[in-house]
């Protein structure tokens, strides 16, 4: 059974940084995709940014390309997302997650939440203006 659980959230300022952290147990070799996503009050869940494990491809919304940075400690068993540049916008819960099985490189790049069936409790992102 996959376990996530996400850390690095907090309040920070416009045009600062963050840097959150999600450890991965029960993960496998099967495992081809993981992911941030974040949810905001009032709106659906969306996919920041997501990494095919086979080739080490990432893939962002536009809303985050440029500033923000998905990546795998692999020692560490940590997938981690480098935000900087924080805008009031991304203010939001962020969750990260795993695809289940050998996903493929269209699904991971597609960045939807329902082609993920293992989630961490969410760790909250605030930024202000």
């Amino acid at each position: 059974q996959v376990q996530l659980v996400e850390s690095g959230g907090g309040s920070v300022q416009a045009g600062g940084s963050l840097r959150l952290s999600c450890a991965v147990s029960g993960y496998t070799a099967s495992t081809y995709c993981m992911g941030w996503f974040r949810q905001a009050p009032g709106k659906e869940r969306e996919g920041v940014a997501t990494i095919y494990l086979v080739t080490e491809t990432t893939y962002y919304a536009d809303s985050v390309k440029g500033r923000f940075t998905i990546s795998q400690d692999n020692a560490k068993n940590t997938l981690l997302l480098q935000m900087n540049s924080l805008k009031p916008e991304d203010t939001a819960m962020y969750y990260c997650a795993v695809s289940p099985g050998r996903a493929s490189r269209t699904t991971c790049s597609s960045r939807r939440p329902g082609d993920f069936g293992y989630w961490g409790q969410g760790t909250q992102v605030t930024v202000s203006s």
